[in-house]
């Protein structure tokens, strides 16, 4: 048998250990495989979640954060934000309300990969899609970039319906494409670090802060607004004992971004960097995990849906 074979059985084992283990994950291997994509929103959301999480939905009415992402996955139908899901369109969104100067300067868009002429674009970039969340594509090196990997991936990741999986519906009609954007990291090819405000009305009650990224692992700590540490995540509450990190240089003024371009929006999640160059603008984020945060404490997840008030909305 050779080593790739032995590689995929040994993650098969894996898998049906796994299922084993905990069968209720069935259902999300094939919800993740388009079984269930012609289910009603609400039913299959419960069973979702019940196989996910481990625990029943509850909507009426929703206590914990996770649970009112679901409920605003129902009945939050604001088509603003469709545009500002649309990391194309969002650009000039942002441009209107805090200034094209928090913007990272876009390389190229694109409705095929492989319209891509990498000779074009400069040493370091980063490649997205458009229509959905994470899935970056990271160039720190272009001297060791695999383009055809690239493209291959990007091809992948614009035949996914991005809705499917979690019901998020404001991603259904997004136009699919692929931009470029500048490279925002350091001079030895490390990653900013990424801080996500989660903001509520417009007020910003908590936020995460991502180091240390790779690939799709990275190193998450949840603060409140006074860049205390916030330990209703697990994580946070587990931190290395000799764990510090210092505010931001530009930390109030991150916030003051974030709760304005959070205003009239019951939750939002607002990503930002804070650069040698100065503040730049990530993502909106409007279904954080997509209701689905598992690291979240029993009480930690309580305290966030404490923060969102949906009476305005029922």
């Amino acid at each position: 048998m050779s080593p790739q074979s032995k590689q995929k059985s040994k993650r098969r084992m894996k898998f049906v250990s796994m299922l084993l283990k905990r069968p209720r994950l069935l259902f999300v291997w094939l919800a993740e495989h388009g079984w269930f994509t012609h289910m009603d929103d609400e039913k299959y959301l419960r069973l979702f979640y019940r196989a996910k999480m481990g625990r029943t939905l509850h909507l009426d009415p929703p206590v914990t954060l996770n649970e009112k992402v679901q409920w605003l996955k129902l009945h939050d139908r604001d088509p603003l934000h469709c545009k500002l899901v649309d990391k194309a369109a969002v650009r000039g969104y942002i441009a209107e309300m805090i200034g094209a100067e928090y913007l990272i300067p876009m390389l190229g868009v694109w409705d095929d990969p492989d319209e891509i002429d990498f000779s074009e674009l400069p040493e370091r970039f980063v490649l997205k899609c458009t229509h959905n969340s994470g899935g970056a594509i990271v160039c720190a090196d272009k001297a060791a970039f695999d383009e055809a990997r690239a493209r291959k991936e990007l091809k992948r990741q614009l035949k996914r319906n991005y809705y499917t999986v979690g019901r998020e519906w404001l991603y259904k009609d997004v136009p699919r494409r692929v931009l470029a954007e500048a490279f925002i990291g350091s001079e030895e090819g490390v990653l900013p670090v990424d801080y996500k405000f989660f903001c509520f009305n417009g007020v910003a009650r908590a936020l995460i802060v991502c180091l240390n990224r790779v690939g799709n692992r990275v190193n998450s700590y949840y603060f409140d607004r006074d860049f205390q540490l916030f330990p209703i995540q697990r994580t946070t509450i587990e931190k290395p004992a000799d764990f510090i990190i210092e505010k931001p240089p530009h930390f109030e003024q991150m916030l003051g971004l974030a709760e304005k371009l959070s205003r009239g929006m019951p939750y939002v999640r607002i990503d930002l960097y804070d650069t040698p160059d100065g503040i730049r603008f990530g993502e909106f984020t409007f279904f954080g995990k997509s209701g689905f945060e598992y690291l979240y404490t029993e009480e930690g997840d309580r305290i966030m849906g404490g923060f969102l008030k949906l009476e305005e909305k029922q």
